[in-house]
């Protein structure tokens, strides 16, 4: 735990999945300390306080956002209320630190990102493999460095796989999350991936797609399938809900040198290239070491330094190319 006269000290607005998620990592880190904590629902306001005594109970949003003494602010809500509250974050001066999906309203998210612009503002979104080891190998591999043939990389194939959507374990997250407005696999899992080979790559232009929504009611959709062009280089997509594994992801990256395959949140790598030390790590190792480097660039964040974490530009260009591949197939 940070001691006082080193504690960042954090306002968390979510304590859903991903808000717990992230209030456990925060425990053992050495300068970022959750403080401040508040959510709609009192159960899980009363339950987090159970959970983790140090806290703060706020009696609104707002005045979290406004308590005396934070450095940053971290919001774990549904997406609709992304920008409105990254906006009062801004107010008070603090870094934020958002969920992704960033928003879905594209004119607000231009408006919110003109601003941390033109005055400077600190924020960054949760893409959480923007710290991965395996990000950084495909960086060194194919990025920009790499010339102008992408380090002879010719196509990238990413299945996505789920036994049920929502996700078991988040079943106390919110209708929203299974409903065509917010929610949905692509906009929760698919544009992890997306940001991943925008990241490398640049760009992505949508060629094809093909996406199947229930037949009734306004669920998120059942299956998609696209192929895109990122840098020049085809990006083939295929996911469903209903597959027979819980969680499937992987990622495979297939170049004139050899392939890189990129499963479990890139957390096992298989490298067929080269011998490379990230293929050799334990998957925990990796996982782990990504989950310490996210909140050391978070410091950098609030700390005013150069950090790796996507900046509400980046996630806007990830939701742009998702919600290009969520429009209704005719």
């Amino acid at each position: 735990m940070a001691n006082d006269s080193n504690a960042l000290k954090i306002g968390v607005i979510g304590l859903g999945v991903m808000g717990q998620r992230m209030l456990e990592r925060l425990q053992g880190h050495a300068r970022l300390r959750a403080d401040w904590v508040w959510d709609a629902n009192p159960a899980a306001l009363a339950a987090t306080l159970a959970r983790f005594p140090g806290l703060r109970a706020a009696a609104s949003a707002e005045s979290l956002i406004f308590s005396p003494g934070l450095h940053s602010l971290y919001i774990a809500t549904p997406p609709a209320a992304h920008l409105q509250l990254s906006e009062l974050g801004f107010d008070a001066g603090l870094a934020v630190f958002c969920e992704k999906p960033l928003t879905v309203d594209f004119a607000d998210a231009r408006r919110s990102i003109q601003r941390i612009e033109s005055e400077g503002q600190r924020a960054a979104v949760n893409f959480a493999l923007a710290s991965s080891p395996g990000l950084a190998l495909l960086q060194s591999r194919f990025g920009a460095p790499a010339g102008a043939d992408r380090g002879g990389l010719a196509r990238i194939d990413l299945e996505l796989g789920f036994a049920q959507w929502p996700r078991p374990w988040q079943a106390a997250a919110g209708l929203w999350l299974g409903e065509r407005a917010e929610g949905g696999f692509s906009r929760e899992v698919l544009s992890h991936f997306i940001f991943a080979a925008q990241r490398v790559l640049g760009p992505a232009q949508v060629l094809t797609q093909h996406v199947v929504y229930p037949v009734e009611g306004q669920g998120s959709e059942l299956s998609l399938n696209a192929e895109l062009r990122i840098g020049g280089v085809p990006l083939r997509i295929q996911g469903q809900v209903g597959g027979s594994e819980a969680d499937l992801n992987h990622m495979a990256w297939q170049a004139s040198s050899g392939r890189i395959d990129l499963r479990e949140w890139f957390s096992r790598i298989e490298d067929t290239g080269a011998a490379s030390e990230a293929s050799g790590n334990d998957p925990i190792e990796r996982r782990q070491h990504g989950q310490l480097s996210q909140l050391d660039q978070w410091v950098a964040l609030i700390e005013g330094r150069p950090h790796a974490l996507p900046g509400f530009a980046e996630a806007l260009a990830v939701q742009e190319t998702i919600e290009a591949l969520l429009q209704p197939s005719v």
